[in-house]
């Protein structure tokens, strides 16, 4: 670079940190990280669910005050003033010049991507305010600074294979503590409409139902606010007129007597979805009566809120700040987990081959200063036995932040200050192998929890910064036995909206037939797809305990016959039977065909079959522009 004069100068940036996006601007040690996993961190902190327990990182950037403030979620006094009344729904702020000003706070609201919305008061009453200071925080805020995860102490190597391919093994303590639980809030809306055959109603008078199933609801058939709700639950009841078509003879006969329409109504009502669970927050009812907006041909409207507080789980996707995401593998007891020299056991376990072919090294440098920040260190060498309580949460800015040599010292006089922190605890009594302490390099011995016994070789540990993302496992598991089929190809349906089945595709049947997997693929492409005469009589035989019987032709067989007759081609499936005049066989050629044939199964061919056949394909021209059916 070349000095010039001032006045040559166009541009000159604000700071280094306008590069980079404000996600981005929230990543610690982000120039150690590649730009791909770099996008990956900036992506995934916008995936990143609110946690009940909200805690700003140990080692941030400086931007998370600012991040958190213009993002809306915090509530700032209007003007100075003396904080009157706190509650958890509201504040009230009085001021000579302004009076009392009230600030309603918004509570378990439900977001767009259904986690919970909720702020809570972080001011006293009789506490004087300044104008512009927050009062109120909102989810993933803590301290006025952005808090999307949890600080949980970390630790790079393999167990037993469980983190092999990104899998993550976390602690029972984090799940206990709640250190990684969300609330998910689902909405459930049903209509009534009007029909060609009358208005659709809510109600609590639902045919052929117990009072058990109604028990939660209330006189006008709407589950109450703070009812248990799982699988099948009604939440609205609801009928709808039934068609004189759908009605049977007896009913007819009863009608046509008594003029009676007691059960001309079927059951119509919203329910919770398979493998739904939860406890109902809040609904609300918009009713054409009332005077609401309503769409053309709706009479109510009915809206139900149902919260679920969701642990960290198996199956559930969890990351750090640098693109290094994975998935929960297992969930071991805490006396299981390695542990440190104090018998500390570490949170998390990540998988070290997640850090070399993916270059994002920030997340160790990370780690390491995350240790320092946790317990905190002294930078005075005078008074050596002085220690300082953790935690000190540390920021290092973009580009200009810790060095790998600061890093490195601030974790060597971490070791000085637990020590320290021993021998005040414990005394002269105290032991300097009973205190965990980092190498130059980072690392320290575990001891594996099921044995007491150390591991052969150091191992990294530090505190990171985790992030749970929205991509949950209550989410997306799925199963189904039998379901909805498709009208036009008698398929099963697609997908976890649809209860649909899992699709087994031409590849996977390619696998099958690799595998020599006969039996098993006959299944999946006839009883468990669309052979439907096949797969009613499987169901019945498997309810009854008999034997399942052999499979039929599937529906798309069929289809496929109708092409290649639309190509003026009149085939049909033949079966051979064992005809009453067998034929004598007297050409060697087609002694040899039915040798052939009966070698292959074809048992009782003969060659009166054989020519029968012949006769049958050179009519085969005459007769496709004969309609045969």
């Amino acid at each position: 670079p070349a000095q010039v004069p001032v006045e040559d100068v166009d541009y000159m940036d604000v700071s280094p940190r306008q590069l980079l996006s404000v996600a981005a601007n929230l990543i610690p040690f982000l120039e150690h990280d590649d730009a791909k996993r770099t996008l990956m961190g900036a992506n995934m902190q916008r995936q990143a669910v609110p946690l009940i327990q909200s805690h700003a990182p140990f080692v941030g950037t400086g931007m998370e005050g600012r991040a958190a403030q213009d993002s809306g979620e915090l509530i700032c006094a209007e003007f100075a003033g003396e904080v009157t009344e706190v509650d958890a729904a509201h504040v009230v702020i009085y001021s000579d010049e302004h009076g009392a000003q009230r600030y309603d706070l918004p509570k378990y609201e439900r977001s767009n991507q259904s986690t919970c919305i909720n702020h809570r008061p972080i001011v006293t009453v009789g506490q004087q305010v300044e104008k512009g200071q927050p009062i109120a925080a909102g989810p993933s805020v803590d301290h006025s600074e952005l808090a999307l995860g949890a600080n949980l102490t970390v630790a790079y190597m393999p167990w037993e294979g469980y983190n092999y391919e990104d899998g993550i093994i976390v602690s029972e303590r984090v799940v206990q503590e709640d250190l990684l639980t969300s609330v998910n809030i689902s909405r459930h809306e049903i209509d009534a409409r009007d029909t060609k055959l009358g208005a659709e109603e809510i109600t609590r008078e639902i045919p052929n139902l117990g009072e058990d199933m109604l028990a939660n609801l209330d006189d006008d058939g709407i589950i109450r606010i703070g009812a248990e709700v799982g699988p099948g639950d009604i939440l609205v009841g609801k009928v709808t007129p039934k068609g004189e078509t759908a009605l049977t003879a007896e009913e007819r006969l009863l009608r046509a007597i008594f003029g009676a329409k007691a059960h001309d109504v079927r059951d119509t009502s919203l329910k919770m979805p398979h493998g739904s669970y939860g406890r109902v927050v809040d609904v609300v009812r918009f009713s054409r009566e009332a005077g609401d907006d309503l769409p053309p041909g709706v009479n109510d409207l009915v809206r139900v809120f149902v919260a679920q507080r969701r642990k960290i789980q198996q199956g559930d996707k969890i990351a750090g700040r640098h693109g290094n995401k994975g998935v929960i593998c297992k969930v071991l007891p805490v006396e299981d987990m390695p542990y440190m020299a104090d018998g500390t056991p570490v949170d998390v376990i990540l998988d070290p081959l997640g850090v070399p072919s993916r270059m994002n090294v920030g997340q160790l440098l990370e780690c390491h200063l995350g240790w320092g920040a946790a317990h905190g260190w002294d930078d005075d060498d005078a008074d050596s036995k002085r220690y300082v309580e953790g935690p000190i949460p540390v920021a290092t800015p973009l580009f200009d932040g810790a060095t790998d040599e600061s890093v490195a010292e601030i974790v060597r006089r971490t070791n000085i200050n637990m020590i320290n922190k021993a021998l005040k605890e414990y005394g002269e009594d105290m032991r300097e192998e009973f205190v965990p302490q980092l190498n130059e390099r980072g690392k320290t011995t575990l001891y594996d929890g099921r044995t007491g016994e150390a591991f052969k070789s150091p191992i990294t540990v530090g505190v990171s910064y985790i992030l749970k993302l929205g991509h949950m496992v209550d989410d997306k598991i799925h199963a189904r036995s039998t379901g909805p089929y498709s009208l036009v190809t008698q398929q099963p349906l697609g997908g976890k909206a649809q209860f649909g089945g899992q699709r087994f595709g031409e590849m996977e049947v390619w696998a099958l037939y690799a595998y020599g997997a006969a039996n098993v693929l006959q299944e999946i492409l006839t009883v468990k797809s669309d052979d439907t005469n096949g797969r009613v009589k499987t169901y019945e035989s498997i309810v009854k305990g008999e034997n399942i019987p052999t499979a039929g032709i599937p529906e798309s067989f069929k289809v496929l016959v109708k092409e290649i007759r639309s190509l003026a081609l009149d085939i049909e499936p033949i079966s051979y039977r064992k005809r009453a005049n067998t034929a004598k066989v007297t050409d060697p050629e087609e002694k040899n065909a039915v040798e052939i044939l009966n070698d292959l199964g074809f048992t009782e061919v003969t060659a009166s079959d054989l020519s029968q056949d012949a006769e049958g394909a050179s009519a085969l021209v005459g007769d496709a522009t004969t309609d045969k059916e």
